[in-house]
């Protein structure tokens, strides 16, 4: 093998079964319309379980997207962040509409994405609901505040800091656009959620 040459092992955690009723809600392709059955058809009608299963063999990293309120701090697991444009710097979240981070980011019209690491898994536990819930000052979480006054988890392979520029309804979510206003790049392997999997890269 050349020096040049990366290698890339995927190690999945010891526990196969996260929880994904929570985290793969963000999973999903963001706009989809299932589309209005014909009686005459002979193709069967697509179950909602197969449309998760499906969605779970598609690779993703992990974030924690975090908001501010009056009543204190706000977050929550995804693994939909996309890029969306270089310029402006755009990129998209997805949030569920009954989460109280959706409607703390339009409120707001702010929101911060920590993209966490191997070593972050319990943090993707906690803020999906899998584990103690975070308090509203995120007293249990070690974290700084981003340049906007929202909490950034600390430690994370990176970090971005975004104002809402559009916000549209697809399904149960709400789709959030967010111009970047400050990017930073941290340490660590990212932690990969596939199959209902934590992976991560070595």
């Amino acid at each position: 093998m050349s020096a040049k040459t990366a290698l890339f092992v995927l190690e999945a955690t010891p526990r196969i079964e996260l929880g994904m009723e929570v985290l793969q809600t963000s999973a999903l392709p963001l706009g989809y319309v299932a589309p209005i059955s014909n009686p005459d058809s002979k193709i069967p009608s697509m179950q909602s379980q197969d449309f998760r299963d499906a969605m779970a063999k598609l690779a993703a990293g992990v974030v924690v997207v975090s908001a501010r309120t009056p009543e204190g701090f706000r977050g929550l697991t995804a693994s939909t962040l996309i890029a969306v444009s270089a310029e402006p710097p755009l990129v998209l979240v997805g949030l569920e509409h009954e989460s109280l981070t959706r409607a703390a980011v339009v409120e707001t019209r702010q929101f911060n994405v920590s993209v966490l690491t191997r070593e972050q898994e319990f943090f993707a536990e906690r803020f999906a609901g899998r584990a103690p819930a975070v308090d509203p000052g995120w007293n249990e979480v070690p974290h700084h505040i981003g340049t906007n006054g929202i909490p950034l988890i600390d430690d994370c392979a990176a970090w971005l800091e975004c104002d809402v520029t559009q916000v549209h309804s697809a399904g149960d979510h709400d789709v959030c656009i967010g111009e970047v206003r400050v990017a930073r790049v941290g340490k660590g392997n990212p932690l990969v959620l596939w199959d209902r999997t934590f992976w991560t890269l070595h």
